[in-house]
């Protein structure tokens, strides 16, 4: 279960909308420096990730991660949803 599934059992009510549809609504709206500083932590946090996985699994990425999905569907989405939320929390709370 993901660190925010509580919130995603009725989320049209409390996000009108999804996490992913709320998240671009937070980009789109906030302060651009805030957003560019988190995207750039973001992307260093995703390369980062990426190698530990070279080193644990090999160069074939891609192929690992289709392979998990296809094994635990549905938990990669999940994931997803609580990233978009925890993104969107930390550009909010860096808002003026």
């Amino acid at each position: 279960m993901s660190k925010y599934s509580a919130l995603f059992e009725d989320e049209d009510d409390i996000f009108s909308g999804s996490p992913k549809s709320r998240l671009m609504d937070v980009i789109f709206n906030a302060n651009n420096d805030i957003v560019r500083n988190e995207l750039a932590f973001f992307i260093e946090r995703v390369a980062t990730l990426e190698i530990l996985l070279e080193e644990h699994i090999g160069e074939d990425i891609d192929r690992a991660v289709k392979i998990h999905n296809a094994n635990n569907f549905g938990v990669a989405e999940e994931k997803a949803k609580s990233l978009y939320i925890e993104l969107m929390g930390t550009i909010l709370s860096q808002s003026e």
